[in-house]
């Protein structure tokens, strides 16, 4: 009827209801306008029976309340938004149980591809047996040991948490606390790696008493802040696994009358938004949320199309963006 109306080949209108770039913009929005004015709605299932393309791509994410994994949502959505894609969206808080019953779900659905940030504990062969069942997933901002098959693209962790390391460094602490990480977790293990690589290279010893594993959100930061106050011998400077918990730390510190950037210096990690507009502003590693999001899609859409990308790790490099919870130790 749409193609009668306006004198197309139907092979012309299903194309422009599409959204192709085969097809004008002018004769996309006539066809548009006669397919709302009829009440027309286009049928997805039906026309991926046919193409064997759904355009439905899965985001599987960790937690996103962490304006880390909200920057990077954003940011896929937008470079998926550009090829016209449908985003499902999950936030499994790193429970393997709610991911996979996602995954299912978009097996059911015949999604063409999903971008998944794995719960940890996720297993090689469980990203495995999506690939086999024809599902192609590219890895974000964490890996899983032992997965040849799936590429991954993420932030260098190792190398940003060693950056703000060796930066606490040079302006003179020796007696810097890790705070956060889960033990078991990829980034966690990264980050921690990072930060004691740093330490090794400047000729400090690790002192395990200035490490407090566990933190990653602002509750813990503030239970954090609580128990490096405690300690019998205080760092002059904390290195923090997040920003959050950074921020966390931040609050409790100023409560209790240590003033970061004057009594104690502290660097974030991810340099979310907020990290700029708090008093004192907070040093962070930026971690390429954006750019992680841009090859992900890219990447996958490849795959899609049959096309392997030549390296399956892509790390995107990280940038310490220095202000005002950097100081130098003060009198001791």
């Amino acid at each position: 009827m749409i193609a009668e109306q306006l004198g197309l080949s139907t092979a012309t209108v299903s194309l422009a209801l599409r959204s192709s770039p085969l097809v004008a913009e002018e004769t996309k929005k006539k066809v548009q306008q006669v397919a709302e004015e009829l009440g027309y709605i286009y049928n997805r299932s039906a026309a991926s029976l046919r193409t064997a393309r759904t355009n439905i791509i899965g985001l599987v994410v960790h937690d996103i309340l962490n304006p880390y994994f909200a920057e990077l949502v954003s940011a896929l959505e937008v470079e998926l938004g550009k090829s016209n894609q449908t985003v499902l969206l999950c936030n499994h808080g790193d429970d393997p149980a709610r991911q996979k019953t996602f995954l299912e779900t978009l097996l059911q659905y015949r999604a063409d591809g999903v971008i998944l940030c794995p719960a940890t504990g996720t297993q090689a062969r469980d990203v495995e047996r999506l690939e086999r069942a024809g599902l192609p997933a590219v890895l974000a901002a964490r890996e899983i040991p032992g997965l040849e098959e799936s590429p991954s693209v993420r932030g260098d962790d190792l190398g940003g948490i060693a950056k703000a390391t060796s930066h606490l460094i040079s302006l003179g602490h020796k007696r810097i606390a890790y705070i956060g990480g889960r033990d078991g977790s990829f980034a966690g293990g990264e980050r921690r790696a990072g930060y004691e690589s740093a330490l090794a290279t400047a000729g400090i010893a690790i002192d395990e008493g200035l490490i407090f594993a566990g933190h990653t959100t602002r509750i813990h930061g503030r239970k954090a802040a609580e128990a490096v106050m405690a300690s019998p011998r205080k760092p002059t400077a904390v290195v923090c696994f997040n920003d959050l918990v950074a921020l966390g730390m931040m609050t409790e510190f100023k409560r209790a009358g240590v003033e970061p950037g004057r009594d104690i210096a502290m660097t974030g990690y991810d340099d979310i938004d907020e990290c700029s507009a708090w008093s004192p502003a907070l040093t962070s590693v930026w971690n390429g949320q954006q750019e992680v999001g841009r090859l992900a899609v890219e990447t996958l859409l490849a795959r899609i199309d049959g096309h392997e990308p030549a390296e399956r790790r892509h790390l995107v490099p990280t940038e310490l963006r220095i202000r005002e919870t950097s100081c130098p130790p003060g009198r001791e």
